[in-house]
């Protein structure tokens, strides 16, 4: 009788090893995958990321947006000239050099309406320089092998009970979703960077239509620092990145392997919940008066 519980118990604990180290070695495969994209997918500019995408959203803006922002340009141009006339005591002193300046403006207003994306590309080919700059600093390597972090990690499991095994398989079920969970976070915030970013740069020439008037200016400079700090935002991300990076290889060999497992979740929560974190923190900076 004995040796038939031995035996059951045994065929437990191989099973439960078994599906503790299954679950374990693929857990974070879908996580490292998804972080190392990181790196390449905030370098790239919009057109570089996805050249269709840019082609549609270029076309639409030009052809669709920028004439609705020359007819909101005559308009302000036209409240321009008015307050420069009336400025001076109600028209009783009016000086001529006033109009050249209305002139200027203008053509100023007209060329940043025309040259709307170059100015804003310009800005993403910036971010870009910089982040390159980063990649070269930051450490890139982000995978995490749970296997090696726990050495020896089947032998200790053959040490255990059988209900100890039947907890740690049951987390590591529950932390295999969370990752899964965590992975499908992060696309979330790298795609939906670059689609804000291309939704953004198709209404360009409307905010840079106002730019030339004092009153309706804001709209045009508050455009500007919101592309600003999506171009930056993808500094913050690689910095996120890096810091992730520098945590998951200070994870020191643990007897505990639970311990293990749930400190580098904890550390993909981190990483998930600052990505998430990184766009208002920028627009924050960019904003700040």
């Amino acid at each position: 009788m004995d040796s038939l519980w031995e035996t059951i118990e045994k065929w437990l604990k191989d099973l439960l090893i078994d599906g503790i180290t299954g679950n374990l070695s693929g857990m974070f495969d879908n996580v490292n995958t998804q972080v190392g994209k990181i790196a390449g997918d905030v370098g790239m500019t919009p057109s570089a990321w996805n050249g269709d995408i840019f082609s549609m959203v270029r076309s639409l803006s030009e052809t669709v947006i920028i004439p609705i922002a020359g007819i909101i340009l005559t308009f302000v141009m036209c409240y321009e000239l008015i307050q420069m006339v009336i400025e001076k005591n109600n028209m009783h002193e009016i000086d001529t050099w006033i109009f050249f300046k209305w002139i200027f403006k203008t053509f100023v207003a007209v060329y940043l309406i025309t040259n709307t994306f170059n100015i804003v590309m310009a800005i993403f080919d910036m971010s870009q320089h910089v982040v390159s700059g980063a990649a070269g600093v930051i450490i890139t390597d982000t995978n995490i092998d749970i296997t090696s972090v726990v050495a020896d990690m089947e032998t200790r499991l053959g040490e255990m009970e059988v209900g100890t095994l039947l907890g740690i398989w049951l987390q590591s079920m529950v932390v295999g979703l969370t990752m899964h969970i965590l992975s499908a976070c992060i696309f979330v915030v790298i795609y939906g960077r670059m689609l804000e970013i291309y939704m953004t740069t198709s209404l360009a020439p409307i905010p840079f239509a106002t730019m030339a008037n004092r009153e309706w200016g804001g709209m045009g400079q508050n455009y500007l620092k919101s592309m600003l700090a999506l171009g930056f935002q993808a500094f913050l991300i690689m910095v996120c990145v890096g810091i992730y990076a520098v945590l998951v290889q200070s994870i020191a060999t643990d007897e505990d392997i639970i311990t293990a497992i749930w400190t580098c979740m904890g550390y993909t929560v981190l990483l998930c919940f600052t990505l998430f974190k990184t766009g208002s923190l920028a627009k924050s900076i960019f904003s700040a008066h």
